[in-house]
């Protein structure tokens, strides 16, 4: 028996920001744009890689949760620690030039790790951390 992990979601508080992010630098590409009201879903992916997802979801829109539980969410994203991806390239350092001259928000410059990992970091546009380590 083999388990996968076919997506992942991060919350979105701007889907035209966040597309600019994942598709326009990263190089991601959209597999579904759903609507619903003012609210957006977005699934997107690597190129290549289609049994792997993200899901961009509007953030605290669950109805099991409380507005405190909600103001809660939204004040951890305002402050980037809510949600968070690790990725990874086989050229970290030119991926990291490619989005950082973009404008994205750098966190880390690729770094070697102690722990043994190359990586950099930044914040997409809702504030979610996206690591990327060297493959």
């Amino acid at each position: 028996m083999n388990v996968k992990i076919q997506y992942a979601f991060l919350p979105h508080n701007d889907a035209d920001e966040s597309l600019k992010f994942y598709r326009d630098m990263l190089g991601f590409e959209v597999r579904k744009d759903v609507g619903y009201n003012d609210l957006r879903w977005i699934t997107l992916g690597p190129v290549g890689q289609s049994d792997v997802s993200i899901v961009l979801h509007p953030p605290a829109v669950d109805p099991g949760i409380t507005d405190a539980e909600r103001a809660t969410i939204l004040d951890l994203m305002a402050k980037g620690s809510y949600g968070a991806v690790t990725l990874a390239s086989d050229d970290l350092d030119a991926l990291f030039e490619k989005v950082a001259a973009a404008g994205a928000d750098v966190v880390q410059e690729p770094t070697d790790q102690n722990y043994g990992v190359r990586d950099c970091a930044f914040r997409d546009p809702s504030g979610n951390l996206v690591r990327i380590d060297q493959l």
